[in-house]
């Protein structure tokens, strides 16, 4: 396993309470859109053995051509120990980078996709956005959905509604709208549907798609292959 070590070149607050560090591309590294990558702090590695509370798995939100790794992340002022330490790092800071994987790329399939997200997850689906929007071969439209409660909404530039390319955004702010747009969403039958944000998240959705006819195969997590039974292996009490 190799681990880079590279700086971090730019630090943007989106909002109050979400932050996007850009680290230098080190030479040759790149990755798929919905790629994640490991992200670890100085002094990680320092003993007999890695330091797990300084490693976290993030999402990359940007692509290899912007020629920087970027990572979103919500800070809270009651956090864990990594971002605690994450918020101090400035401008010129090392970080480590390693283990790339994607494991939510777009599919095209010439279907409608939806991506389903909940506050920060959209930095998963950035990517997957400017890939469509640089080539839209074999996607039919694609349609965001985003719920934030903070409704302070991420990358509102990205995020905008573009008919021309086919494309619409959606965001709200609570659960009760969220779920009624999703079941709106899955009248289509055919289409692909990505799903991004915590385990409780994700299984509720599942939840709703599948009472909808959805199945299992046209559903998208950003989990590992071996996690997916725990998801979408259930079955629907009716």
């Amino acid at each position: 396993m190799q681990i880079y070590w590279t700086k971090i070149n730019k630090i943007i607050d989106e909002t109050p309470e979400v932050k996007t560090y850009l680290v230098d591309r080190p030479e040759g590294l790149t990755w798929e859109e919905g790629a994640h990558i490991h992200l670890a702090l100085e002094g990680f590695n320092a003993g007999d053995k890695p330091n797990r509370s300084l490693i976290r798995h993030m999402s990359i939100s940007t692509l290899p051509y912007e020629n920087l790794i970027g990572i979103t992340t919500r800070i809270r002022e009651q956090c864990s120990e990594f971002k605690a330490i994450l918020r101090t790092l400035e401008v010129g800071n090392k970080v480590a980078i390693f283990k790339i994987h994607s494991n939510v790329p777009l599919k095209r399939e010439d279907k409608n996709v939806y991506l389903l997200s909940s506050g920060v997850g959209l930095a998963t689906f950035r990517p997957l956005v400017l890939d469509y929007f640089e080539r839209a071969d074999n996607v039919n439209q694609i349609h965001s959905l985003n719920i934030d409660s903070s409704k302070n909404f991420l990358f509102t530039d990205i995020f905008s509604s573009a008919s021309d390319k086919k494309f619409t955004s959606q965001f709200v702010d609570n659960r009760k709208d969220y779920y009624e747009e999703v079941k709106k969403l899955a009248a289509d039958k055919d289409g692909l549907f990505y799903i991004v944000g915590s385990d409780e998240f994700l299984k509720q959705n599942i939840e709703v798609l599948r009472e909808q006819g959805i199945k299992p195969e046209q559903i998208m997590l950003d989990k590992h292959e071996r996690q997916l039974p725990e998801f979408l292996s259930f079955d629907l009490s009716i």
